[in-house]
């Protein structure tokens, strides 16, 4: 079609993404985040033993927790504490409140798949 980018392969390296402290009280790496690919981003969170993060909610965004180590209690809108462990696939819909507990005894780590990409605009904390 003319006009049309035809789009290449990319490959990112994971080594190169630095991980950094956030103030949900768990750590985060950007695997994937450019407003290139403004459809979808991909982080790693990890969860140190028996943290509970900060309640928040993203507008606009549906974020899916892919556990890949661990087990967790996760709270998603006014639903039970659910475990969870590596494997279990959290689907949350845009603005529903969220929070996830390491439950087990070594670092609870997880992919956060976020469609549209994450932003910091749409992030809301809930909790001071």
């Amino acid at each position: 079609m003319a006009g049309r980018r035809k789009l290449q392969g990319t490959i990112r390296k994971a080594d190169g993404c630095v991980e950094c402290q956030s103030d949900e009280r768990c750590y985060v790496r950007e695997l994937s985040n450019v407003p290139e690919e403004a459809e979808l981003s991909i982080g790693e969170a990890r969860v140190a033993p028996g943290i509970v993060t900060a309640w928040h909610h993203l507008n606009i965004i549906t974020e899916r927790y892919v556990i890949t180590s661990g087990t967790a209690q996760v709270e998603v809108g006014d639903e039970p504490p659910a475990g969870v462990s590596a494997g279990d696939v959290i689907t949350i819909p845009p603005g529903v409140r969220q929070r996830i507990t390491n439950s087990g005894d070594q670092d609870l780590t997880f992919l956060c798949i976020c469609t549209p990409r994450f932003e910091w605009r749409y992030y809301q904390r809930l909790e001071s």
